[in-house]
């Protein structure tokens, strides 16, 4: 059978767990995700994961944080004067943000504390410093 090489457009359906069992993402109920391995359009963890898989094939991947969204960083929280923030934008915790950083670029934040003064704004992602487990299933191969 062919094993999945880099070039190669994956047809994948996969279910994505952290450690405690927590479902995070899965394909189920929807088509497989599709992408060309060895091209940057996944976690870089689950890509070589997947590399000589053949169609049919069933796998548990485990991807650390370092290959996945990497360890979460102070230097991506930030205090904010409230005061900073227009009164029509929510700063409940849990609300996300988008953000220009000095140079114009966007950053997508979540708003993690509200103090009476401050908000205090998380630039991490969601799933920085955790260790990912996806069980996948290579369904085709383009």
């Amino acid at each position: 059978m062919t094993q999945a090489k880099p070039g190669d457009t994956l047809h994948m359906h996969y279910t994505g767990k952290l450690d405690d069992g927590t479902v995070f993402d899965s394909s189920e109920g929807r088509d497989p995700l599709t992408f060309q391995l060895g091209a940057g359009q996944i976690i870089p963890g689950l890509d070589a994961g997947v590399a000589g898989m053949e169609v049919g094939e069933t796998r548990t991947v485990r991807v650390e944080p370092e290959d996945a969204y990497g360890e979460r960083r102070a230097d991506h929280v930030q205090a904010i004067d409230k005061d900073r923030i227009p009164d029509h934008i929510s700063t409940e915790p849990g609300t996300q943000l988008q953000v220009q950083t000095q140079d114009g670029q966007p950053v997508n934040v979540v708003v993690a504390e509200v103090t009476d003064d401050k908000v205090v704004l998380d630039a991490n992602h969601p799933l920085a410093g955790e260790a990912l487990n996806f069980d996948v299933e290579l369904v085709y191969i383009d």
